[in-house]
């Protein structure tokens, strides 16, 4: 039986891990905590390239070799793998990382993306090597909503690398066009990397967003810059899109409206209701996208307008720090409420006729 090269290097690797761990415990007099955690993380490694899962994987290897350290002891084990457990349930910024994987979750399976490239592709057909630009650009995209690696780079590569190679794009190109999109899910937020690292090193995530968010997005920058670049310099890398390909053809009823005897697209579309055979919901989803932009700029004028001429209010209340003393806020306080005058109020009544100290007695002259 023919062996594949690539597996014959997967046995020689794991062969070599497994013959070294042996070969470190047999000389080793005691074994420690050190020798054990490197004959785990060698075994870690030849399970997952058995095709174990990960996740399993790690906690299978975690327990079992807790219990080695200690000392064979199942009660400590199970203790502390419920307190592990637990410690990860109860940590608040954890909880974000399904919600992001379910974001893009939605979003693959809505076809978003593909309707996105699409689109950009044929948005930036005149730039060189446009498709391998909507490739990166949609890779952004997509990053911003899924925050893994895998996702995208499993994506794209089944949407974009066909294109990409019937349009005659050299093969590195195409697929590092992908890869090096692929890997900004790491860097621009939400990402899962940074959440988790986040929440293991007790930083806050909120600041490693705002750290990462500038680069990921001049990363993304530099990529489309050099891919220009390289089509540029070698055309035959990136052929640019044939005129059959930039042409995109329009729906029926949408051509109807466009053949009205109109040459611009609003009049033309008050006009297409004339036609009997389009219905008024397709005129006015066409009118929507031809206004959409309208609108835009009409909601960004106002709101521009309002944060400039929105005057704020200012407070004009004195307040007096407690236990500050009368004469700093005598100023203050000089047009406000004021004691009332002492005439006709109260007064301490006069001594006449009250009681008086009896006179003290003078002693005798003899004395």
């Amino acid at each position: 039986m023919k062996i594949r090269r690539e597996l014959w290097f997967g046995l020689s690797f794991m062969a070599l891990v497994v013959i070294a761990g042996a070969t470190m415990l047999l000389r080793a007099e005691t074994i420690t905590n050190g020798h054990l955690g490197l004959l785990m993380l060698s075994l870690v490694v030849v399970a997952i390239m058995l095709g174990f899962p990960t996740a399993f994987t790690l906690m299978g290897m975690g327990m079992l070799f807790t219990f080695l350290a200690y000392e064979r002891d199942w009660h400590r084990t199970l203790d502390l793998m419920v307190q592990s457990a637990y410690k990860t349930m109860a940590n608040d910024v954890l909880i974000a990382v399904p919600l992001f994987v379910f974001m893009g979750y939605l979003v693959e399976r809505a076809n978003l993306i593909e309707s996105l490239f699409k689109s950009l592709h044929l948005a930036l057909a005149r730039l060189p090597g446009a498709l391998a630009v909507a490739t990166l650009v949609t890779c952004t995209i997509f990053a911003t909503a899924t925050g893994i690696v895998g996702a995208v780079v499993t994506l794209m590569g089944l949407l974009a690398l066909p294109a990409m190679l019937r349009g005659g794009y050299s093969v590195p190109l195409a697929a590092g066009a992908i890869t090096a999109g692929g890997c900004l899910g790491i860097l621009i937020p939400p990402s899962v990397l940074l959440i988790v690292y986040g929440a293991t090193a007790g930083v806050s995530v909120v600041q490693l967003y705002a750290g990462a968010f500038f680069p990921g997005l001049m990363l993304a920058g530099l990529y489309v810059v050099y891919v220009i670049l390289i089509a540029k310099l070698k055309p035959q890398w990136a052929p640019p899109l044939s005129a059959a390909e930039r042409v995109v053809p329009l729906p029926p009823l949408t051509q109807r409206i466009a053949a009205s005897p109109s040459a611009h697209a609003l009049l033309g579309l008050l006009k297409g209701r004339r036609n009997a055979e389009v219905p008024l919901s397709h005129v006015l989803r066409q009118l929507g996208i031809v206004a959409l932009p309208a609108v835009i700029y009409a909601l960004l004028a106002l709101g521009s307008y309002r944060a400039v001429t929105t005057v704020e209010a200012e407070a004009r209340y004195d307040i007096e720090e407690i236990g500050a003393s009368r004469s700093s806020s005598s100023d203050a306080s000089s047009g406000g409420l004021q004691e009332p005058p002492a005439e006709g109020g109260l007064r301490e009544p006069p001594s006449e006729g009250g009681l008086q100290e009896p006179p003290s007695e003078e002693p005798a002259a003899g004395a």
